[in-house]
């Protein structure tokens, strides 16, 4: 498998709304705040786009206060994203800017920004859908970087990725790779403390470093 050795999962998300223009921001800043948490970061102005897009011909094309629903999921390397609404009789249509109409413009962008889209029709439901490139090599993989290699060093050499193979075999959760994570900082810190260090400054100290590091990263 490629990617993270730990195989951590990145489990797909949804949510209703209604689409409405003052929806939009808060879609907005949902999938941010989500691929943030999924170290995305990279992908999120596209990502924003696409959401916001699909939102929107909700509201231009099945109607002001429809119920709809975002979700958001790893397909492969790729991020998909799709916006569901209730109306399956019509399918929107990609239209360029030589035919002179705005039916369908904003699917130009979605086309323009991912690598592949599209929509299926259910009984109940009508999904459209697009996939954004995120550069990574499977849906476990994550952003190559130097802490993150020193981190999965560190985590690997104490023995974690196998740890509790005896109840579960295969990828991590994300709860048990927070857990194995939380369980080495406060080992850390109390190998600090032994040490006559302050573990109290040292953490404030590395939130600060990782806070400064993850905005050169956005």
């Amino acid at each position: 498998m490629d990617g993270c050795r730990f195989g951590v999962v990145r489990k797909a998300w949804e949510m209703p709304f209604l689409a409405e223009p003052a929806e939009l921001a808060g879609l907005r800043n949902v999938v941010r705040h989500q691929l943030d948490l999924w170290g995305l970061a990279g992908v999120v102005p596209d990502a924003q786009l696409c959401a916001s897009e699909l939102a929107a011909n909700v509201i231009k094309h099945v109607g002001c206060g429809a119920h709809a629903r975002l979700a958001v999921s790893m397909s492969g390397s790729r991020l998909r994203i799709e916006v569901s609404d209730p109306d399956v009789r019509s399918v929107p249509v990609l239209v360029t800017g030589a035919d002179g109409e705005e039916h369908g413009r904003g699917l130009v962008l979605v086309d323009a920004l991912a690598d592949r889209w599209g929509v299926v029709l259910r009984a109940d439901a009508k999904v459209t859908w697009c996939e954004l490139a995120t550069g990574l090599r499977s849906s476990v993989d994550h952003v190559d970087g130097p802490q993150v290699a020193r981190a999965e060093a560190l985590l690997g050499l104490l023995g974690l990725s196998v740890r509790d193979r005896d109840v579960q075999r295969g990828p991590l959760t994300v709860a048990h790779a927070e857990e194995a994570a939380i369980d080495v900082i406060a080992d850390l810190l109390h190998w600090l403390r032994a040490h006559g260090c302050d573990p109290d400054g040292a953490l404030d100290c590395a939130q600060m470093s990782f806070k400064e590091l993850r905005v050169q990263t956005l």
